[in-house]
């Protein structure tokens, strides 16, 4: 159908899909922003943006509500795993899907694990993340550092340590200690300044992470272009590289946040897998009068 759209979410984090073909619009960031808008849009965490792909299965452009573009999503990834399966674009339980973070497999998970066709409702999926790196250059950042482990930084007065990973794209990952629980009023205060301080000309996804137990933690997330949300899949393999990294937990961890858990596989080399849970939330068309307020967005 012109103008449709497929909306789902992980864990709370959500994104609506988009295919071109089947709009009537090109999608410009003002667009984007208005389409995403929680109170004059159809509201999300982002937007999907399907693609073909010379060197993968399927292409994928995420772009953020501000209508910036984010490199990779690992809640995403599994969103559009989902709305593949669900729009009949695929049978295949494992493929690839190349992103501006890089091409990553994607395996889903399905209600009827028995039926080998691939049916039966996709209600998770595992995602091959590539490698964290911990140097300044791939985030980027300028402290002239081997690695960003434990580095200082100040942030709305307050003097932090931080470790900058990047995931495909990038974080800055802010530990305490088990039993110095990170508040909302922690990520509402501090990460504003984080995700904007001049050291990441780029910005930057912020986490405020604790270890809560041998191989567990807990994350609230500040993503680059958003704000806070429940979720994030990049987010939760940030934490987890750095806190065993860090030498706080062991593999593979549970990262928790305020959504849900989901777990992250971090293997010698800081190759990554995350595997968590997904479902649909909506198909429909925009309203002619939303139709309208998007093609007004860029005046």
């Amino acid at each position: 159908m012109a103008n449709s759209y497929f909306k789902g979410h992980g864990l709370g984090n959500e994104y609506i899909v988009l295919d071109p073909d089947d709009l009537t619009f090109a999608l410009t960031p003002a667009r984007i922003t208005r389409i995403c808008d929680r109170q004059n849009g159809i509201g999300s965490d982002g937007i999907l943006v399907f693609e073909d792909s010379g060197s993968a299965d399927f292409g994928l452009r995420i772009w953020n509500p501000d209508g910036s573009e984010a490199e990779t999503s690992g809640n995403g990834l599994r969103i559009f795993a989902l709305y593949l399966h669900s729009t009949g674009r695929t049978r295949k339980k494992s493929f690839t899907v190349e992103t501006r973070g890089g091409t990553v497999r994607v395996e889903t998970q399905h209600s009827q694990s028995d039926a080998e066709d691939g049916a039966g409702s996709v209600c998770g999926a595992t995602v091959h993340m590539g490698k964290a790196t911990f140097r300044p250059e791939t985030l980027p950042c300028t402290l002239e550092v081997d690695e960003l482990i434990e580095q200082p930084i100040r942030a709305a007065g307050e003097t932090l340590t931080f470790t900058g990973v990047n995931v495909g794209n990038p974080h800055c990952v802010v530990f305490r200690s088990q039993d110095r629980k990170w508040s909302r009023d922690d990520l509402l205060r501090l990460c504003p300044a984080l995700e904007t301080h001049p050291i990441f000309p780029n910005r930057i996804n912020v986490q405020l992470a604790a270890p809560t137990g041998p191989s567990k933690i807990r994350i609230l997330i500040w993503e680059r272009g958003v704000g806070e949300t429940t979720s994030s899949g990049s987010s939760a393999c940030a934490a987890a590289s750095a806190a065993v990294r860090l030498g706080l937990v062991t593999s593979p961890v549970s990262v928790e946040s305020p959504g849900g858990a989901v777990l992250v596989n971090v293997d010698e080399e800081f190759n990554l897998t995350l595997t968590g849970p997904v479902a649909e939330v909506a198909r429909g068309t925009f309203s002619e009068a939303m139709f309208r307020e998007i093609l007004n967005a860029d005046d």
